[in-house]
């Protein structure tokens, strides 16, 4: 069969960013819907709603982690033609909002409120993907919404699964020390993370690394695994079955305690850099 045609679900932020408009870019042909999640949808609470619960869980230590990965590339992406201009990166893919980049590319798009909802629900219908592929995303699918594509669905984690399941890997795999960073493709299952593994990478990452710089870096390696695992869907007209791990305890986003650990072993969730990257996100090509 030709290559399988794709709908792309994300939450746009800074870990997946640049990877996934070069994903995009790359296979315009065959990206059939591009799903945007509303990270202020209602259901989560809305921004303040969301702000709440974290500062109630982790205090206000995880601040600049959610403002360097989500806030400051959320607020400057409608600066991106402004900041374009000065850089001189207007064409680059990788400096170009993904809503903005899909309309130049001929993308359907869509803001997701509801992955399950009656409108993803019948966009599907109308686009027919043979595939679903989410890279980031933050809602949950559930089978009946897999269901609508033929070959059911892919999610790129970036942890060592059945280990850090859960939406902030690279934070437990920093507190769990050297060794636990890697990337993961696994089939879409009802429950968070546990669906068959498709492909599995340890990843080494230099001393220092940041939670932020390893999601980022994790996600730009899982490209790589995802270009051949979609060779070999394009081959076969399948997808593999993979491999059945054991369900381990969900990891959430980390507590008060999890956090002063973490101070206490000098090992950090985002710093400078990381918010250099942020601010240049929808500006600067790489």
């Amino acid at each position: 069969m030709g290559r399988p045609r794709i709908a792309l679900f994300v939450l746009e932020a800074l870990p997946n960013a640049r990877v996934v408009r070069r994903l995009v870019a790359d296979h315009r042909a065959d990206i059939a819907l591009v799903g945007l999640s509303n990270a202020e949808r209602p259901s989560s609470g809305g921004l303040t709603g969301q702000v709440r619960r974290h500062l109630a869980r982790s205090g206000p230590g995880i601040l600049p982690y959610l403002a360097v990965n989500f806030g400051l590339p959320d607020l400057l992406r409608p600066l991106a033609p402004l900041t374009q201009a000065v850089a001189g990166s207007g064409d680059a893919p990788e400096s170009t909002p993904l809503k903005t980049l899909c309309r130049r590319l001929g993308i359907p798009t869509l803001t997701v409120d509801d992955v399950n909802g009656p409108a993803v629900a019948q966009t599907l219908r109308d686009t027919a993907p043979d595939l679903i592929l989410t890279y980031h995303f933050d809602q949950i699918l559930k089978p009946e919404t897999i269901g609508l594509a033929r070959l059911g669905g892919i999610n790129g984690h970036p942890g060592l699964l059945p280990r850090h399941r859960g939406p902030v890997p690279t934070i437990h795999a920093l507190a769990e020390g050297p060794g636990s960073f890697g990337m993961t493709l696994h089939r879409l299952a009802a429950a968070i993370d546990t669906g068959a593994i498709l492909d599995q990478e340890a990843v080494p990452l230099p001393p220092g690394t940041t939670a932020t710089r390893a999601a980022v870096a994790l996600h730009a390696h899982g490209r790589g695994m995802l270009d051949r695992l979609l060779d070999a869907v394009a081959r076969t007209g399948a997808l593999p079955e993979g491999r059945t791990a054991e369900v381990l305890p969900y990891c959430p986003f980390p507590d008060r305690t999890m956090l002063a650990a973490l101070r206490r072993r000098n090992l950090r969730l985002t710093d400078g850099r990381d918010l250099r990257e942020a601010l240049s996100l929808s500006g600067k090509a790489p």
